[in-house]
């Protein structure tokens, strides 16, 4: 297995990716400061940072809860969380990547199992961003550190270290376990590789259709298409359809990649800087986020057509802004999964877990109460910081997620009576230079305290309101006129504006459709 020091190189990459947002103090370190830093030996995966950056990296503060999220601290510490599943009989599973062991967590015993890898590289840390649980008890994962695919065996603890066809700079990044195939996006290498399980680990490679990008995430839909990202930083990108079914039987291709054809290649929107997370729904529509903004794409197939939305901006606890340099504050929304009818992704800045209602064009975002300040512009203040909210995995009425630098796992339960339920017409038709007033009723489901606010997804203020940030103690329904205007110089087409009621534990939103006629 060859050995590479990566480690946590791709964290610092994708902060590179985030600078518009300024929310990077720290991402960009290495673990290692200066030779002269004393290190403490504990015998412990703490003794991979020296003392004055075990804060940073290893954990900051013991496991919280709040009314929707429950936390969990791990036993070992350090350990470094990321890539998390769930099995068939409920348990959670999870890549340790200080440690590079797999552990099981058992809501019902609330019990932790770490499984001792012998195959591990000592003092080796990596990445791993994907992860998957196959019907036959081995659940497979991605290790950047070493351009590997791993296989654990639920069953009997063992592991199989798996080799990647690497080129090169490869990043093997995301993983589906799926159809006899394990696929892999390779984000520097440029390719998705998929390995057949029953042709003794033979690879197929994708290659970009755009030479030298990064391959983002993936994901297939009902007709077999594999649907991906290629993109370059701050340059654009493209959205590729792929149809692997012909390919199957890896025999039938010449050379492995050559005669390879792209079904439809379509041009990422010029807004659309970083799109990492991407998942197919049950509609075979495409959805992307772009995780150094606020913004998450939805690709319709049949029109062609982008649409854009936001999230709402992240609490200030969570960016800090001590030294006033954060101007536009965003959410980074990240990995997305689909799970009965909603969209699930991560808010890495934002320190939260968003859930889409597809049908209904409601957001949820359950704001994750653990916080890091050694990762965001705290200063003094206190409960401020990011917790690194990578890995999530939803399951029924739950969405199990890891805290990669606080060494939690931590849940939400969905089943909890959200506080307000939030009352809007949902379609708005303007020419350009109209206004339109709707109103917008908070209805609680108990006495409680929001911070109502309003945010538009356009470009240059095409569509706005006048909602202003405010405050309400509500016992009762409380009614809010807003009036929605487009601008003289708004293109015509599809925008989204978004109402949203905020908690201490939780923002509940409306997204609002407004068509822009000639």
């Amino acid at each position: 297995m060859k050995t590479r020091t990566k480690g946590i190189i791709v964290a610092a990459f994708f902060a590179v990716i985030l600078l518009t947002s300024t929310i990077t103090l720290g991402l960009s370190s290495g673990p290692m400061q200066s030779p002269e830093e004393r290190l403490t030996v504990t015998g412990t995966p703490e003794d991979s940072f020296p003392d004055l950056q075990r804060p940073r990296f290893c954990e900051s503060g013991s496991a919280k809860s709040n009314q929707y999220v429950t936390e969990y601290k791990i036993p070992t510490k350090c350990t470094m969380p990321l890539s998390i599943t769930t099995d068939d009989a409920g348990n959670v599973w999870f890549i340790q990547t200080n440690t590079g062991n797999i552990a099981k967590f058992d809501p019902q015993s609330k019990q932790f199992t770490e499984f001792a890898n012998p195959e591990w590289p000592s003092m080796s840390r990596t990445m791993s961003w994907g992860m998957g649980y196959s019907a036959d008890g081995h659940i497979w994962y991605t290790d950047d550190a070493h351009d590997a695919l791993w296989k654990f065996s639920t069953l009997t603890g063992t592991y199989q270290p798996v080799g990647f066809p690497s080129t090169g700079d490869s990043l093997p990044q995301h993983l589906k376990v799926t159809d006899g195939h394990v696929i892999v996006n390779d984000f520097y290498g440029g390719k998705i590789s998929f390995l057949s399980l029953d042709q003794d680990g033979t690879y197929l490679n994708v290659p970009s259709p755009i030479s030298g990008s990064y391959t983002g995430g993936f994901d297939m839909d009902s007709d077999n298409n594999i649907w991906y990202t290629n993109w370059m930083l701050r340059q654009g990108g493209a959205l590729v359809k792929f149809d692997y079914s012909q390919f199957s039987d890896f025999s039938t291709i010449p050379d492995n990649s050559t005669a390879l054809q792209f079904s439809d290649v379509f041009n990422l929107p010029a807004d659309l800087g970083t799109p990492v997370g991407l998942v197919v729904d049950t509609s075979n529509n495409v959805w992307i986020t772009d995780t150094s903004t606020s913004a998450f794409f939805r690709f319709d197939p049949a029109t062609e057509r982008f649409t854009k939305y936001t999230t709402s901006d992240p609490m200030q606890s969570t960016y800090g802004n001590q030294t006033g340099v954060i101007k536009t504050p965003i959410s980074g929304p990240y990995w997305l999964h689909i799970d009965d009818g909603r969209l699930v992704f991560n808010e890495q800045l934002a320190n939260a877990i968003a859930v889409f209602h597809i049908d209904e064009e409601s957001l949820v975002e359950y704001h994750v109460p653990s916080k890091n300040p050694n990762w965001t512009d705290c200063g003094s203040m206190s409960d401020c910081g990011i917790a690194q909210v990578f890995g999530l995995t939803p399951t029924g009425d739950k969405v199990w997620f890891t805290e990669w630098v606080e060494n939690n796992i931590g849940v939400v339960d969905l089943t909890k009576q959200l506080p307000v339920k939030l009352g809007v017409d949902k379609l708005v038709v303007l020419s350009r230079g109209q206004s339109a007033v709707v109103d917008l009723t908070i209805e609680p489901s108990f006495e409680t305290r929001v911070q109502l606010t309003a945010k538009s997804a356009s470009a240059f203020r095409d569509v706005v309101t006048d909602l202003q940030k405010q405050n309400l103690a509500l016992d009762e329904a409380r009614t809010v006129p807003v009036t929605i205007s487009a601008s003289e110089s708004a293109l015509p087409g599809e925008y989204k504006v978004l109402f949203s009621a905020r908690t201490d534990d939780v923002t509940v939103s409306q997204f609002v459709t407004v068509i822009v006629t000639q």
